[in-house]
């Protein structure tokens, strides 16, 4: 069976919950190595009222002191902890120790009290390989690739260039091994109407066209109008679109499939999925039952595609 490293996520979340409630599905599908203290764990399950199923062979801890759990509360020592454990799952990855890095929820502000510069594990990956990783969130039924994530709407416009887009839509291209059309999303309403409302939809145009004669096939459609991209006729046509927002393209996922959609980072020397929800402080350490859909399905794309 695969080994599939597991970076804890913050601690203070739901994080080690769902790596306790899933363990035993998971060792149905590979062979797990947990990158957290099993003191950790034992604070967990008393906080949690239930037995830990993981074992100590399973585990293989960050290199850095071991903390208390805080529920539900933004800290400095969570943030960082959260970010060697991170860490460590890539070193593992990186010595062939696992196939892959399966992320649970970090909470970006604990990151930034930690001193941790990137802005979520999709910037330290950049970072970490200096490679630019694609962001692409989804399921089975609909994936959507974002050309821009985590950064202010006000910047957004500022990054569509024909040269970086067209960039993009080969590396997205050549990553998810693409054989079915892709729709390709505008930035302005109607697409500018022409030049009515912004010129980056003409750019964008013109990408899609060059992208396609480099790749010697029209995969790439678009722009099209994002307010009409995700009509149902439409994702009877498309299962892959790119969204120049984040949110243009995830408000509809996660309407859609928020339990059973994923993160995934592309255009990478190793394969990292996550889950594709937040740390949920509202429900750490309260809530008996939680869903671990999106948790499994991340680590059955690891399984499949490595």
């Amino acid at each position: 069976m695969k080994k599939v490293a597991i970076s804890i996520g913050d601690i203070n979340g739901i994080g080690l919950q769902i790596a306790i409630d899933s363990h035993t599905e998971v060792l149905r599908l590979c062979k797990p190595i947990y990158c957290v203290h099993k003191e950790l764990l034992d604070q967990a399950s008393i906080l949690l009222g239930k037995e830990c199923p993981i074992k100590p062979e399973e585990l293989s801890p960050p290199d850095t002191e071991i903390i208390d759990i805080t529920p539900a509360q933004v800290s400095q020592s969570s943030g960082y902890y959260s970010f060697k454990s991170f860490e460590h799952a890539l070193t593992l990855t990186e010595s062939q120790q696992a196939c892959g890095v399966l992320t649970l929820p970090i909470h970006k502000e604990a990151w930034k009290k930690a001193g941790i510069k990137s802005i979520g594990h999709t910037q330290a990956l950049r970072a970490h390989y200096n490679k630019e990783a694609i962001m692409m969130l989804g399921c089975e039924n609909m994936y959507v690739a974002l050309f821009s994530d985590h950064v202010a709407l006000r910047d957004v416009s500022l990054l569509i260039k024909e040269e970086t887009l067209t960039e993009f839509l080969c590396n997205f291209a050549r990553c998810v091994n693409l054989k079915e059309s892709c729709a390709v999303l505008g930035l302005n309403p109607h697409c500018g109407d022409n030049g009515l409302m912004g010129d980056e939809d003409r750019i964008i145009d013109r990408a899609v066209i060059k992208t396609n004669a480099l790749l010697g096939h029209s995969y790439f459609v678009g722009a099209i109008p994002a307010d009409s991209a995700f009509s149902p006729q439409n994702r009877k046509h498309f299962r892959y679109f790119v969204s120049m927002y984040h949110d243009v393209g995830l408000a509809v996922l996660k309407a859609l499939y928020f339990e059973e959609s994923i993160n995934i980072s592309l255009n990478l020397p190793i394969m990292r999925t996550s889950v594709d929800h937040g740390v949920a402080f509202d429900k750490a350490y309260k809530q008996n039952t939680l869903s671990t859909t999106s948790y499994i399905n991340a680590l059955k794309y690891i399984i499949t595609n490595t």
